[in-house]
Formats: C-alpha cells, sequence, structure tokens
C-alpha cells in the first residue's frame, strides 16, 4: 500500500517528533492544506465552520496525526434551539490510503474521538493506529442534560431526526472525502464504514443509500429496524410489570421481575436441552434453529407447591411474552422474536432488559434509553414525555399496540418521513447499485443480544437472499455468533478480526469463508474458556465439531449448511 505524508513537516520538540503547520506544496492544481490551514474557505465549503485543528504528536499506540473539529450545516431547529452535523476527524501523518467512518451508538448527541474503534471486544489497536483517517460524527444533535429524555429531545425537530437516519453520514462522508483531497492530495483508495449497535444499522445505511461512497462496510448487531425495537421495549417492559413486585405505591419494581437466579435457572435449561444439537457439549449453543423447538419455557414451570429452581407461571408467560416478541391485538407480528440462548443470564443481558435498581425508577437501557427514543424520535408526531415522577415508565406501561404502534409508520406535513423511513436502511431492492459497484458487507449479530434481535438480522439477510439468491454471498455475509451480547461479551467467542476478513475481500477479492474467533480471559462470562477458538460461520452454515481434536480449537470445526 502506497503511503502519504500530509503537508505538515515533522519537527522534534523535547524528543518528541510534533506535527508543524509549514503551509502546503504544489503538487496538484491546488496546494496541500496543512493542518492549521484547514477550514470551510480553504475547503471552499461555505457551510462548514471547523472548532478544532490541531497536530497531535505520536504516542504508543496512537500515531501522529492532524485532529479536527467542526460543524456541518448549523441552523436554529423548529425547536427553536441549535443544531449542526458535529464531526471529528483524525488525519494520520502516515496515511494507509483508506478512508474509515466510525459508526455511532444509542441516540448519538455526542462527538466521540474519531480512532475507529474495531468490531468485537479485546482489541489492541485502532484504525488510526492501523493508518486510516477516520471520521465520527453526532448524528446532527447535542444530547441535552434532562434526566432519561435528554438524549431524545432532538426528536422534535424534523431535519434533526433525517439528520441522525441517515444525512450525518452523507454529508460528513462527502466532507472527509474533500477534507482528505485536500490534504493528501488524493482520493482515498478504499473506503470503509464500520459500526455497531445503531453504529450498525448506519453501517447498513451506508451501504444502501450511500453506495458510491462505500466499498465495505461491517454492520454489528445492527438496530436494522430500529422503531419496531422500540416497540419491543415497550412490550419488555409491560410484560416484566405484569410480574414483577410492587413498591409502597404501587409501582413495578422491572429489576426483580426475574431475579438473577431465575435467569440462571433459564440460561442453564436452554444449554442443556440444545447444547449437544450442534454436535459438541461445550456450553455454547450453534444449532439455534434446533434449539427453537427443542426448548420449551414451560419446563420450568413450578409444579404445586414447588418454590425454588422453577419459575412462576405467571413468569413462565411472561418470558415466553418477551421472546415471542411484540403484536397487536389481531396477532400481526411488530417486530421480531427473539433465541432462546446461553448469554440470558449475564450482566450485558440483564443492563438492557431488566436493569439492577432496587426501587420503581427503572434503570434499565430498554426503559431510558428506549423508553425516551420511542415517544420522541419514533413516533410520528413525536409524543412529549416528562421524566418527572416516572412518566417515561408510565408511557411505557400505557403503550397500545393497537393504537400507538402504527405511529412509526406514520408521516404528517411537518414530519414527512416517518421513522420507519429515516431510521430504516433500504428494502432488500435498495442495495442493489452496492453490489453493482463491488461492495461488500459483512453483518454480524450475537445470538444473545438482549436489544435487537438476532432473528431481525437473519430476516433482513433472508430477504436479500430472495432478491439475489446465489448471488448474495458475492456481496453481503452474516455471521451469527452464539452467547454473545450486545455487540460484545456473554458466553461468547467475541474478539474476531472482523476488519481484516472485510479488507480482505475488498481488496484481495478474499471471501470470508469463516472467520476465527476466541474467548478472552477478561471477559468474565467466558473466562473459564480463555482462549478457546470457534469458527464463525456465514448464514446458514454453523459450527460442527469434526469429532476428533480439542474442543478449544476452531481448526477441528467445519463450517456446514445444515
Amino acid at each position: 500500500m502506497r503511503r502519504t505524508r500530509w503537508a505538515g513537516a515533522v519537527a522534534v520538540v523535547g524528543g518528541l517528533g510534533i506535527l508543524a503547520a509549514c503551509g502546503g506544496s504544489d503538487d496538484g492544481p491546488d496546494p496541500l492544506l496543512a493542518c492549521a490551514d484547514i477550514s470551510g474557505d480553504a475547503l471552499g465549503m461555505g457551510n462548514l465552520r471547523i472548532t478544532t485543528r490541531e497536530s497531535v504528536a505520536g504516542v504508543t499506540g496512537t500515531p501522529a496525526h492532524c485532529r479536527v473539529r467542526g460543524y456541518l450545516d448549523e441552523r436554529t431547529g423548529t425547536d427553536g434551539k441549535p443544531y449542526g452535523i458535529g464531526f471529528e476527524a483524525r488525519l494520520p501523518t502516515d496515511w494507509n490510503g483508506r478512508f474509515y467512518f466510525q459508526g455511532g451508538g444509542g441516540t448519538d448527541g455526542v462527538i466521540q474521538p474519531a480512532v475507529g474503534s474495531l468490531p468485537g471486544a479485546g482489541n489492541t489497536t485502532t484504525a488510526l493506529a492501523k493508518g486510516y483517517a477516520v471520521f465520527s460524527t453526532d448524528g446532527g444533535h447535542t444530547s441535552e442534560a434532562a434526566p432519561v429524555v435528554g438524549g431524545a429531545l432532538f426528536g422534535l425537530d424534523p431535519q434533526a431526526r433525517i439528520d441522525y437516519g441517515y444525512n450525518a453520514v452523507g454529508q460528513v462522508t462527502r466532507m472527509g472525502k474533500t477534507l482528505i483531497d485536500r490534504v493528501y492530495g488524493r482520493a482515498p483508495e478504499h473506503s470503509y464504514f464500520v459500526g455497531c449497535s445503531n453504529g450498525g444499522r448506519q453501517a447498513q445505511v451506508a451501504a444502501g443509500r450511500f453506495a458510491a461512497e462505500f466499498d465495505g462496510v461491517i454492520a454489528g448487531n445492527p438496530g436494522t429496524h430500529l422503531p419496531q425495537a422500540g416497540v419491543q421495549h415497550a412490550w419488555d417492559v409491560q410484560a416484566l410489570a405484569s410480574v414483577a413486585p410492587r413498591d409502597a405505591a404501587g409501582a413495578p419494581i422491572l429489576s426483580q421481575a426475574f431475579t438473577q437466579a431465575d435467569m440462571q435457572l433459564v440460561a442453564d435449561a436452554v444449554v442443556g436441552a440444545c447444547d449437544a444439537l450442534d454436535g459438541a457439549v461445550d456450553g455454547m449453543i450453534h444449532n439455534a434453529p434446533a434449539c427453537r423447538s427443542t426448548f420449551d419455557p414451560a419446563s420450568l414451570t413450578c409444579a404445586p407447591g414447588q418454590t425454588t429452581s422453577c419459575l412462576q407461571p405467571a413468569q413462565v408467560t411472561a418470558l415466553t411474552r418477551i421472546f415471542a416478541g411484540p403484536s397487536n391485538s389481531a396477532g400481526q407480528a411488530l417486530y421480531a422474536d427473539w433465541p432462546f440462548d446461553a448469554g440470558v443470564a449475564t450482566m450485558g443481558w440483564r443492563v438492557w432488559k431488566l436493569g439492577t435498581s432496587p426501587t420503581a425508577a427503572p434503570n434499565s437501557l430498554i426503559a431510558t434509553l428506549g423508553g425516551g427514543a420511542l415517544p420522541y424520535i419514533f413516533m410520528t408526531p413525536p409524543t412529549a414525555v416528562t421524566a418527572e415522577n416516572n412518566g417515561v415508565l408510565q408511557y411505557l406501561l400505557g403503550f397500545d399496540f393497537d393504537r400507538d404502534a402504527p405511529g412509526i409508520f406514520a408521516t404528517t406535513p411537518t414530519y414527512r418521513e416517518s421513522s420507519m423511513q429515516f431510521m430504516s436502511p433500504p428494502s432488500a431492492d435498495g442495495f442493489d447499485a452496492f453490489k453493482a459497484k463491488g461492495g461488500k458487507m459483512i453483518v454480524y449479530h450475537g445470538d444473545s443480544d438482549p436489544v435487537f434481535s438476532v432473528n431481525d438480522s437473519i430476516r433482513w439477510y433472508e430477504d436479500l437472499q430472495r432478491r439475489h439468491g446465489m448471488a448474495t454471498a458475492q456481496f453481503a455475509r452474516l455471521f451469527t455468533i452464539p452467547g454473545m451480547n450486545h455487540c460484545s461479551g456473554g458466553p461468547a467467542t467475541d474478539q474476531f478480526p472482523m476488519l481484516d476478513a472485510l479488507v480482505a475481500w475488498v481488496e484481495e477479492g478474499k471471501a470470508p469463508d469463516r472467520v476465527i474467533a476466541t474467548a478472552r480471559a477478561d471477559n468474565p462470562d467466558a473466562a473459564a474458556w480463555a482462549g478457546r477458538t470457534r469458527p464463525l460461520c456465514p448464514y446458514p452454515q454453523q459450527a460442527r465439531y469434526r469429532g476428533t481434536g480439542s474442543l478449544e480449537d476452531a481448526a477441528n470445526f467445519a463450517c456446514v449448511t445444515p
């Protein structure tokens, strides 16, 4: 890979190399921009305001680079508040010729350091350290200090919704490539988008809406149909409230609907019923489809007089309801269902679904992060909800799946795009352009994700297969990860070189037939398996033990179609 230094000389001060803005060169029709000279005027962009430009000295693990922050399209919203698409860029002195868009998370609202976080867990390096020019964005708004709903209040402004859904990605990408061209004197040779959670959804959006801009994307645990997942959050809260103990005022304490012992009972029963279905008794469930028809939560129901090592009938009903996914009174599914998996007893599962609050003020992420997003961002028109007196919880408890759920598809003269329009990536035919240009997309998703169902990713991929047939695998592959929670954690092999796999596919034509994943010693959910490796297999293939050799070694497992 050809490497180019940007137009800032390296000076030595106190033994450390720092970038000194020394003016441009005469390469090309326009002088190259030194870090200190970057501005909207210099880039010919009247809608760009630079707030930070600094040369950063290299240290261990971080190379010398130019750090730039700024805003695009600043304006006053319909709610009277200031808006702008915030971004950060980090441009390494020793550039590898690649563009890297680092996806966001949650409701965004914060400009994250653009260091280029890598997929999975346990990474010891970053995209920036590898020489990528890295960009990040706040999604076009700044989170407010209001409790619970502060990250979602931007949903009152129609343009801020669209910026969050997709426009910020497009705007920062185009600006970023202009910046790269002026700093390095050439366009990126390859462009990548990598993210997990909402960042995974953004990766799918990048491939679908901005196909011309990206050569490869990685979408981890994506909130593909995030507004529908928001409806699931209300569904979960109501199911949990039906079995939760009450405080003195009669309010449900959601975290106590299922104790840790209850969820461990469920996890152990799932493993007991399904572990061997993949041919290896190893605590991991690789044959999730077979598990769906094998494990029945009703098997955990307490017998008359039994009070331990079982679930009360109402708990079984609530658990079954949660995993079946939301529906309306006509029985129409409003989101995906969920697989039972080994990771349901982990803290990574609990913090999303149940929380740990000992009071009726919930702290689960579905009731806080999701609880604010549903009324303000996903409903059209948005519904104002107060955080006082558990107002968000009361909203979720009162959510009507016949009357309110259609709000994710609604539009008004003011809000002209529904949340399912501005949040979701295009339907299967929307990836035709990405496929035609030779783009490559890797989607990975943990089977024990408590916030976005892996089954939603599977159905999204099956939609691609229905449109593109056998050619689907030529540009898009899905990897499901047994035991893994949201983006990482759980009893799983959650450390994997997914970026390396994507780059090899894009730049060398080597399609990822398997990706080797490792169990981390610093993951308490998988510490007993530290060093264990497993192949992650492209859907619908599953890992199968070959029958000989150590169960700890991926070499003894094959990827097979069941």
